[in-house]
């Protein structure tokens, strides 16, 4: 009998041995004579017990983790292909509080199936909102997009339904659907996840998007940075196209959706949707000026209709079961749920997606498990490097668009990064101003000047110069960021560093009561 053994190819748990771990079992369970079937899947995201591996059993996939090249010899001792005890046992995988207490519908497939593997992502439920988009008029599609509320989780939250509707009403000869896969948050990896460990969820997504609006032609802009990514993609759009999903004719509609992965210029700017078509049609990476929106002239003046990777992502799942059944999980205006990514200062770093409404502490405490050093968290950044730094005391805040918002917080991407009471919270606000000075594009002058000012300005404020007038100078040129920036680079910049000095004064020197911005 052989026995299925799953080790992670995710980057992340590659980075922690996966690879040698694979290796080392393959080895050892040929050496025994055992015959095995070595799946290499994506990663859950407990990113602390990784390298995670699993074994099939009668009961359900057992786990052990994390486990390094030095423990095969004694998890096979331990009889583990049969789920025996070891020191490393976790148990039945899906049933650690961890995963168990999520709500998975974007992530339902990632790590239980071999990402490229088209046979396994249809005998998971794959591609069966793409057979119901197939069956019903454009129209019916964008209504059960709109009706989900699915909005944008790339950073604005801007309502998808509204964006497919636009390019859908926009006369053309063509259109296209962008993918912004060029994630460059700080700690956020969702969409890592997504395309390395379920690509085909992804493709299916973009093509439902492009069947839906009439868009024949598809583009993922990846970030550079992610080379197991684009072999995923690119391994899974081959198959795809092999049969019959992509291409002329999907699947005798006489439908055509098109699908290729262009490689990110390296910037964090190119993430800001103009700036990322500027690059895609070979320029330089600049932000340009709206309107026009992209919807009506985007990509080579061209209908465009741009989605961060859960955007496209979560469309399948909508298709499949429909808008209401999506929009019944979160809360508000914040329907469906959220992929959060637990980085930074935590215990047990990792994804968790749960509909919209748990609080900060919830996440931080019930799934992180708190500070990894043992020590009082302090701040909590959230929404990536421009995001808002929240104290202890917005630690209810519940996770929802408008409730951040009302805090003059953003929510953004979901990247959630934790600090304990060590950090100098100054120094982290000098950091915000000196990344918006090295990442701005240059376009305009607010961002561009006013962070290299508002560097300059911080450095004294850390020295002790004139910390009072200073501080000032730093509030007006926050003030012109806010105000006056082209994009989000610079308007946001302000959110990280006056959340900064609002709560925590102390850190740069001041006594008085924090000012509200």
């Amino acid at each position: 009998m052989t026995i299925t053994v799953y080790v992670p190819n995710d980057s992340s748990a590659v980075s922690l041995g996966a690879d040698r771990v694979a290796k080392a079992i393959a080895a050892e369970a040929e050496q025994r004579g055992i015959s095995i079937n070595l799946i290499r899947n994506g990663s859950f995201g407990l990113y602390w017990l990784e390298p995670l591996v699993e074994v099939a059993t009668e009961q359900g996939r057992v786990g052990y983790g994390p486990v390094q090249a030095s423990d095969v010899s004694s998890l096979f001792d331990a009889n583990f292909l049969q789920g025996g005890t070891h020191a490393l046992s976790l148990g039945i995988v899906e049933d650690l509080p961890y995963l168990k207490k999520q709500q998975r519908l974007t992530f339902a497939r990632i790590g239980k199936t071999s990402p490229t593997d088209l046979n396994d992502y249809l005998a998971n439920d794959g591609y069966r909102g793409l057979a119901n988009a197939l069956a019903i008029s454009q129209a019916d599609i964008v209504k059960a997009v709109t009706d989900s509320g699915l909005r944008g989780r790339g950073g604005a939250a801007f309502p998808t339904g509204i964006k497919w509707n636009t390019v859908l009403n926009t006369q053309a000869e063509q259109k296209y659907i962008i993918c912004n896969a060029d994630e460059g948050d700080s700690g956020t990896f969702s969409d890592r996840m997504v395309m390395e460990g379920d690509p085909f969820v992804l493709i299916e997504g973009m093509t439902i998007a492009g069947i839906a609006v009439g868009a024949s032609q598809g583009y993922i802009y990846l970030r550079v940075e992610y080379p197991h990514a684009h072999i995923a993609l690119n391994t899974a759009i081959a198959n795809a196209y092999q049969a019959g999903y992509l291409g002329e004719d999907i699947q005798g509609s006489g439908k055509t959706f098109h699908l290729e992965v262009r490689l990110g210029a390296g910037a964090y700017i190119c993430g800001e949707e103009t700036s990322l078509m500027e690059s895609l049609e070979g320029k330089r990476g600049l932000v340009r000026f709206k309107p026009p929106l992209p919807a009506i002239s985007g990509l080579f003046g061209k209908p465009t209709v741009v989605n961060n990777v859960i955007s496209l992502a979560s469309v399948p799942i909508i298709l499949d079961k429909g808008g209401d059944y999506y929009r019944d999980f979160g809360m508000g205006r914040s329907r469906g749920t959220l992929p959060l990514q637990l980085a930074g200062n935590i215990k047990q770093a990792g994804l968790v997606e749960l509909a919209f409404g748990l609080t900060l502490r919830e996440l931080l405490y019930d799934f992180g498990g708190g500070s990894a050093s043992g020590r009082p968290i302090k701040a909590v950044q959230v929404g990536g490097p421009l995001g808002a730094y929240l104290p202890e005391s917005q630690f209810d805040t519940p996770l929802d668009y408008e409730a951040f918002a009302a805090q003059w917080t953003v929510l953004g991407h979901g990247g959630v990064v934790v600090f304990d009471d060590t950090v100098d919270m100054a120094k982290m606000a000098k950091y915000s101003m000196e990344f918006c000075a090295i990442e701005s594009c240059g376009k305009c002058t607010p961002c561009r000047i006013g962070s290299t000012r508002g560097y300059e300005v911080m450095d004294e404020i850390i020295n002790g110069h004139n910390v009072e007038q200073n501080t000032k100078l730093l509030r007006d040129l926050c003030n012109t960021l806010l105000n006056g920036s082209l994009c989000a680079l610079g308007g946001m910049t302000p959110y990280p560093v006056l959340s900064a000095l609002n709560h925590f004064p102390k850190d740069f020197g001041i006594d008085e009561p924090a000012q509200v911005a």
